[in-house]
């Protein structure tokens, strides 16, 4: 029987236990059976939210007769609410409950939330009077009233903060059931991301076509009914689990540390600096390399005089270590390109509302079978997985060429190329939008929607980019002790994308006084929605090259076999393989 306190000076293994809090045994807990347990609750959350999102807005627009503006910005708050309530997920696990509780336990919401939706669209009287395409045609649609709308915020949002928990933690979690001190559990580790990655883009291709289909074709409340149902199923089996897992023992939250120097840099401004940074509390024992920036945040390291006793009882908020201060400002180094990241998810959320709504009046014929509106982001979710196919077998190894770096590109270079992926798709929308509506007001012709492909194919691709590269630059640069959170502020990019497309639908509502998006898409002018996402695209893009050029990369160790091995292998197949190991090393 192999127990993880057998290993000699492991650090990392003291904190991992069985589920009666004891050292754990390898032959018992772990590994791909509990891995493959805790898989499961993230393809249900990947169907419940998805099946949601990417066919909610036909529902609000076609059944509770609410307009098409403010349909998208529900859905983008609901999506944006759910991203930003992954910090709260995050801080409660690392502060207080663990991941499996938090999992747990966000899981049980999420599936409570998901039934009251079921419940929500399947009671006539929750839903307002169906209206005919004659009353339709001329507004006079009885839109759903607050009591109506009530039930479906509630249930709208209690699965907004179960996903939001489940997603900031279920991948952690996942990778606790491999020891990384074993090389074998170590490369197993690397199979775990990619089947994780598969389930979500399992769980995603299941609620846009066939989940979608039911919804439209059967009723809303059988298809939510088997999100609740397939939620249902994924806490029991979580729960069944319990004994086989792995657990790490909540360290506390980097969020109070971030608070406390900003705290002590504050309560201490007035306080002159050393006259030597050696003085700084901690300096000769730091982890991380003190540096000149960002100087105000060193008067949290300052010591005081009348400090001096309390400093002995080792109580963190009288005074922080100069290690403290410069990982928050590792942090706050991050914020410029979390900044410009934003609005490549603004554009995203377009294919899961407008671009949808599009559809909805268009031909969508394939013989007798009609395409439901909802599926249309089939087609974004397949170029990413073409694309990150590619991304493996032939750009990156197509970029060592040219640029001679063992990654090919660097983060920021894939997050640029996802910023031009997103703007190209704006300019496509734009002119595709530009000429649906011309053929069908002036020749009264139906075009096909396929002619949104090129749009959800674009947005795609440039997600494959700009994902994988936002996650790698907000770990690789965050400190060593916050990569949990930083990966929580990579999440709260796509939250704040969501809420900027709302703020930016409410803005152009009230300036062109509804004249550009309208419930009737052929009397508005989208397209040049389309235009001034793309515009502000070019200027994003160019502010995100101003603070990409200016940064400089957290300078990275790697041991000497390894780098032996990269040289050996620049042209082979194990460069891709150490690249993954290291970065699982990092994301745990």
């Amino acid at each position: 029987m192999v127990l993880a306190g057998s290993h000699s000076g492991d650090k990392e293994n003291e904190t991992v236990v069985d589920f009666k809090g004891k050292p754990f045994d390898k032959s018992r807990t772990g590994g791909w059976l509990a891995a493959g347990l805790i898989l499961g609750t993230e393809l249900a959350e990947r169907i419940c939210v998805n099946g949601i999102s990417m066919n909610l807005v036909t529902y609000l627009v076609g059944d509770m007769h609410i307009s098409a503006s403010k349909s998208a910005n529900i859905v983008t708050n609901f999506m944006g609410t759910l991203n930003m309530l992954a910090l709260l997920g995050g801080f409660l696990a690392d502060a207080k409950l663990g991941r499996y509780l938090t999992v747990a336990i966000f899981s049980i919401i999420t599936a409570m939330g998901v039934t009251l939706l079921t419940v929500a669209t399947t009671i006539p009287n929750m839903k307002p009077p169906a209206c005919s395409d004659y009353r339709r045609l001329h507004h006079e649609c009885i839109e759903a009233n607050g009591g109506q709308l009530a039930m479906l915020y509630v249930a709208l949002y209690t699965i907004a903060l179960g996903g939001g928990g489940i997603k900031a933690n279920v991948s952690g979690f996942g990778s606790d059931q491999f020891d990384v001190n074993d090389p074998k559990e170590e490369k197993a580790m690397v199979f775990f991301f990619n089947r994780f990655y598969f389930c979500i883009s399992l769980g995603s291709l299941f609620a846009v076509t066939i989940l979608v289909y039911i919804q439209d074709n059967v009723g809303r409340g059988y298809g939510y009914g088997i999100s609740a149902a397939t939620m249902g199923i994924a806490v029991a089996i979580l729960l069944i689990g319990t004994r086989f897992y792995r657990y790490k023992k909540p360290k506390g939250s980097p969020l109070t540390i971030i608070w406390r120097v900003a705290y002590l840099a504050w309560m201490k401004r007035k306080l002159p600096y050393p006259s030597d940074s050696s003085m700084l509390n901690e300096y000769h024992n730091t982890m991380v390399p003190h540096t000149q920036r960002l100087r105000f945040f060193d008067k949290a390291a300052v010591i005081d005089d009348s400090e001096v006793k309390e400093i002995r009882t080792q109580n963190p908020w009288v005074v922080s270590t100069v290690t403290e201060v410069e990982e928050v400002k590792m942090v706050l180094k991050l914020i410029p390109i979390w900044s410009t990241c934003i609005l490549f998810w603004t554009v995203y959320s377009q294919m899961t509302t407008f671009s949808v709504e599009q559809a909805t009046i268009m031909n969508r014929n394939i013989g007798s079978f009609i395409i439901p509106a909802g599926s249309m982001p089939f087609f974004l979710i397949i170029t990413i997985l073409i694309f990150t196919s590619l991304n493996e077998k032939l750009f990156v190894p197509f970029a060592r060429r040219i640029t001679h770096n063992p990654k090919g590109l660097t983060s920021l270079q894939r997050v640029a190329i996802g910023l031009i992926f997103s703007m190209v798709a704006m300019v496509a929308a734009a002119i595709v939008e530009k000429q649906r509506r011309v053929m069908e007001v002036q020749q009264h012709i139906k075009i096909s929607v396929f002619w949104l492909v090129p749009q959800f194919f674009l947005v795609g691709a440039g997600e494959a980019f700009a994902y994988v590269g936002q996650l790698e630059f907000f770990i690789r640069e965050a400190p060593d002790k916050m990569k949990s959170m930083s990966t929580g502020l990579f999440l709260s990019t796509l939250s704040m994308g969501f809420f900027v497309s709302s703020l930016l639908v409410s803005l152009v509502d009230k300036v062109t006084k509804k004249g550009w998006i309208r419930n009737n898409l052929n009397k508005g002018r989208l397209e040049n929605f389309y235009w001034l996402l793309a515009v502000l695209g070019v200027v994003n893009f160019l502010v995100f090259l101003a603070f990409a050029m200016r940064h400089q990369y957290k300078v990275e160790h790697y041991n000497t076999s390894n780098e032996e091995n990269e040289l050996k292998d620049w042209n082979g197949e194990n460069i891709e393989d150490l690249e993954k190991i290291q970065k699982v090393e990092e994301m745990i």
